[in-house]
């Protein structure tokens, strides 16, 4: 009991005790007067609601559309066209964020909305992908035994494809929402915010401590939000 705690509790809690205490001792103890005016708690707290708006909503859009995307995709009447759709987001996948971000600026504008929109496209394609590569990695002889016991189509793909394909599945949301937590630091560039105003200001008036804060938040975000999702997965694969 007392490790189960520990492992869902204590450790989330010490990652977020350290950003605290960084956060308290940069705000009161700034290096000068630049820092002092530009890293105040008002302005940190606004950065992270921020960058979690944009994970969020981001990631939301993208679990939903990757997923039902990735079944659609698996059925043997699209099967052909998964194959290419695979073939297509393992090469979108290469592209840079920046460059994907830059892309939607030049055709959408700037803005928080415009960001959103970027990050949900580029998050969509480790998930469609994992959960294409998932369903179809299921052994067809069990699915045939299925078919032969007389299960429909759909209870299939509820009680088998998906169950077994499962752990590929979050591997999926997980490398996208690691991959999200950094591309959303470039929001900044398109009027997105997030935690990304701390490093391009911090760059800006070259203050180390307002670029640590920014990059620091946003890496420990990364490691704690893959921490956790990485042990509801093994709950979830031991209780199914």
């Amino acid at each position: 009991m007392f490790r189960t705690l520990w492992v869902w509790i204590g450790i989330p809690l010490i990652m977020i005790g350290i950003v605290a205490a960084m956060i308290i001792y940069s705000v009161n103890n700034p290096t000068d007067s630049i820092v002092e005016r530009m890293l105040t708690y008002e302005r940190v707290f606004r950065v992270i609601r921020q960058h979690a708006s944009l994970l969020l909503i981001s990631m939301t859009g993208a679990t939903i559309v990757g997923v039902l995307g990735g079944i659609m995709l698996s059925r043997p009447s699209l099967y052909r066209a998964g194959r290419v759709v695979e073939t297509i987001v393992n090469i979108g996948q290469t592209v840079p964020s920046i460059a994907i971000l830059a892309l939607f600026y030049t055709i959408l504008g700037m803005g928080f909305r415009v960001a959103v929109f970027a990050l949900f496209l580029y998050s969509i394609l480790p998930i469609l992908r994992n959960t294409f590569a998932g369903i179809d990695g299921v052994d067809y002889s069990i699915i045939e035994a299925a078919r032969g016991m007389g299960m429909h189509p759909l209870r299939i793909l509820t009680k088998i494809e998906l169950p077994i394909a499962f752990p590929i599945i979050v591997a999926g949301f997980r490398t996208a929402i690691v991959i999200n937590v950094g591309a959303a630091t470039l929001a900044t560039f398109i009027g997105g915010g997030g935690l990304g105003d701390l490093i391009v200001t911090g760059l800006a008036v070259r203050r180390e401590m307002i670029i640590l804060n920014g990059a620091a938040l946003a890496a420990l975000s990364a490691i704690l939000l893959d921490y956790l999702i990485g042990k509801a997965e093994e709950r979830v694969v031991k209780w199914s």
